[in-house]
């Protein structure tokens, strides 16, 4: 069975997602890493009751890298998952599973999920025998390789088939120091649509914005598989990621109905290519006009990648 994993960015939204998902992914920002949305804890109370009433299952993200002020944080914070019985919690960061092997009482299940150093076969087994049951793999990584890698795999890989991609973060404030430097005065949150172009290329676009991790650049083409989707399901890569920080509302949860009817038809052999077209003419419908998409790395070859 293919499972499905969509971020949400309100409760109104999640509302609407969760009949055609398994899993709904958000956090707070103090915790989470590139989230449409950070929920306060009374809010992440009812995601998680909401998704349990319809039997569907959260996952919580506390991936970013936690420094010593945020590690102090962090027990509380698993206390309220805990208490809150939240399924799942992704984490890239060794301390917090250091801290839940010394503090028992604070232990959730965990997919890890360390970007882009999540490669090859024999790391995410070694996370695996530390207890993952599940890891996030790398945006980078193509499809030639995910076939490798497959035949070695201990724990399922979560593989991200709609959404932007994260290609820089920095602790440092990157817009701030700029902004600084050119005495403006302008804002840096993800609300400003700020992004870069190479020089002589004015039409890439790598979106940027800063918040308390530090500075985050996204890929110049957002991922979206369509025509890959049943050669990652027959490679046993059934665990799917919709990413919908750049798409928002009423738009975003038409693409998870669209995916959800795909990975019906793929289970009952009916998903060919004009199944794939009508799919993809219905993510260019509902995707954001100033962004592109394309298939990212998957196409590649593994020789071609530096």
């Amino acid at each position: 069975m293919i499972k499905l994993i969509a971020t949400v960015e309100s409760l109104a939204q999640a509302h609407a997602i969760l009949p055609y998902v398994d899993c709904i992914y958000f956090g707070e920002e103090t915790y989470g890493l590139r989230l449409p949305n950070s929920f306060t804890r009374d809010e992440q109370k009812q995601l998680i009751e909401m998704a349990h009433v319809q039997e569907k299952q959260v996952l919580i993200a506390v991936n970013g890298i936690m420094h010593p002020e945020k590690m102090a944080q962090i027990p509380e914070y698993l206390t309220f998952l805990v208490e809150q019985k939240a399924d799942q919690i992704t984490l890239g960061d060794p301390g917090i599973i250091y801290l839940m092997r010394k503090q028992p009482a604070l232990t959730l299940p965990f997919v890890y999920d360390g970007e882009t150093m999540v490669t090859s076969a024999r790391q995410i087994n070694f996370w695996g025998r530390k207890g993952a049951k599940a890891a996030v793999l790398a945006r980078e990584v193509p499809f030639k390789e995910m076939q490798t890698m497959a035949t070695t795999l201990k724990i399922p890989v979560e593989v991200l088939v709609y959404g932007a991609t994260c290609i820089h973060q920095s602790k440092r404030p990157l817009l701030q120091n700029y902004y600084r430097f050119t005495k403006q005065d302008e804002g840096i949150d993800r609300q400003q649509g700020l992004f870069l172009s190479e020089p002589k290329k004015p039409e890439t676009h790598y979106s940027i914005f800063e918040d308390q991790h530090g500075t985050h650049i996204f890929a110049n083409h957002d991922i979206a598989l369509t025509g890959e989707l049943r050669d990652l399901a027959q490679a046993s890569y059934d665990t799917w990621k919709l990413d919908g920080i750049y798409t928002p509302g009423e738009a975003f949860v038409e693409i998870v109905k669209a995916y959800d009817q795909a990975r019906k038809q793929i289970e009952q052999g009916e998903f060919a290519e004009e199944e794939a077209q009508m799919l993809e003419q219905i993510i260019r419908a509902h995707h954001p006009k100033e962004r592109t998409l394309d298939q990212g790395f998957f196409h590649l070859e593994p020789d071609a990648i530096k």
